[in-house]
């Protein structure tokens, strides 16, 4: 009994809080603290914090300590795998739909339309590493990584994972 309960106190908060962000936070203590009574608020609170020096989502991880500690293993996985169930099902039944409609003209259109602000959002992303690579290390060693893995990836053609780990030598070592 207690993997359905557990099963159903994570699905529902992961459908009216998708993606387990922060909003998902009030649902899941409504479930854990005031309908099955597993934990008190002050203990939810702490989980809470707990959370949020870890990364990821805070709601995979709420569900991963409360299964365990509801249902052991098990019931880790089973509150995990609810909490991204309502999200899994969202998306395959999505893409299902896409790829039925993929020579529609409309569907052709949005991915032209995706692609640029995909462009953009990279973009964006890349001058605020660079920008906390410069203010963390320095303008020389943002320089090497940048210029060295320009040149490993578009001129040697190195696989990116040897890329990543040369970078992560060279900050270990060097920096």
């Amino acid at each position: 009994m207690i993997y359905w309960q557990l099963f159903l106190a994570f699905f529902i908060p992961g459908i009216l809080g998708y993606g387990g962000g922060p909003a998902s936070i009030p649902l899941v203590e409504h479930e854990v603290v005031e309908n099955y009574e597993w934990m008190t608020t002050q203990e939810f609170s702490e989980v809470v914090a707990l959370g949020n020096s870890l990364p990821g989502p805070i709601a995979t991880k709420m569900a991963g300590y409360i299964g365990y500690a509801e249902g052991g293993i098990l019931g880790a996985v089973i509150a995990l795998f609810a909490t991204v169930a309502p999200s899994l099902i969202l998306m395959i039944s999505m893409m299902a739909i896409l790829l039925k409609y993929k020579e529609a003209t409309e569907v052709k259109n949005l991915t032209k339309l995706i692609r640029p602000v995909i462009a953009v959002l990279l973009g964006v992303m890349t001058l605020q590493f660079a920008q906390e690579s410069l203010d963390g290390v320095g303008l020389l060693s943002t320089l090497i990584l940048i210029v060295g893995s320009y040149l490993l990836l578009e001129k040697v053609k190195l696989h990116p994972a040897f890329v990543i780990i040369l970078a992560l030598v060279y900050g270990a070592v060097l920096v």
